[in-house]
């Protein structure tokens, strides 16, 4: 059972759409806001672009900036010397194995001319060349979509987004612990800067011991720039069609909201 604030607000079925694939990676926005974005931010990339892939079938011209530190050369390294191992023993071969030996080159086909990956941490205040605040990021920036992923030492960063507001359109944020942070998470809503659209429950970090989710993907609408509804929704989530299971061999998690 989650607080009633988390339960977002009622959108027309025909404004949302999932973008990215069914499954991990994919994620549930407002149409309206694909033509009016120049940039998706990404903070934490990982080896998962797919989202922003799928978007630019829809919008040529928007730009993709993501920050990670963690994705370096020896990232890469490792990660194909895993898999050309596990390959050569015939272990765990399927055809995922296959082609993520070659997804170093798909990395760095799509991280070229306007999209660009920076392998630098993201934090409220630089201490050093291998960080970078969001203030530096946000800077000279208008219409985005800021895509977070958010666990520990990241959820200081959640006060400077909701003061940026006006430069986003559109906010993806996946928070991780739950419950540990959710007096935290409860302040960003109540910021009031931002409208929640979508929720679901990410499988892949199951339920804690109160059968909460331990981490959820969240959608946000900047309610200046684009028309909401001031009524909660009155549908069941996950919703039929546009969430589907991030790990698909467990169940999905169905979330509940209370008063």
């Amino acid at each position: 059972m989650l607080p009633k604030i988390f339960k977002p607000y009622r959108s027309f079925k025909k404004n949302l759409v999932r973008i990215g694939p069914r499954t991990d990676g994919g994620y549930v926005i407002d149409k309206r806001v694909i033509k009016k974005s120049n940039t998706i931010i990404t903070f934490g990339l990982n080896d998962d672009w797919e989202f922003e892939k799928d978007f630019l079938k829809f919008n040529k011209n928007c730009k993709i900036i993501a920050y990670d530190h963690t994705v370096d050369k020896e990232f890469w390294n490792k990660r194909f010397k895993k898999n050309l191992i596990d390959l050569l023993k015939f272990k765990k071969l399927n055809i995922k194995k296959i082609t993520d030996i070659f997804k170093h080159y798909e990395y760095r086909s799509f991280f070229k001319n306007k999209n660009n990956h920076y392998i630098k941490k993201v934090v409220l205040n630089k201490k050093n060349r291998n960080e970078v605040s969001i203030k530096q990021i946000l800077s000279n920036q208008k219409n985005i979509i800021l895509k977070v992923d958010i666990e520990g030492d990241e959820y200081n960063l959640l006060n400077k987004i909701n003061k940026e507001y006006k430069k986003i359109n559109l906010l993806i944020i996946e928070f991780h612990k739950v419950s540990k942070n959710i007096n935290k998470i409860k302040k960003f809503i109540l910021g009031k800067k931002f409208k929640i659209i979508h929720i679901h429950a990410n499988n892949f970090g199951s339920i804690d011991k109160n059968s909460n989710p331990n981490v959820l993907e969240i959608t946000l609408i900047n309610p200046t720039k684009f028309k909401t509804s001031n009524l909660k929704s009155n549908i069941e989530y996950p919703i039929p069609g546009l969430d589907f299971r991030n790990l698909t061999r467990r169940n999905d998690i169905d979330l509940k909201f209370y008063d």
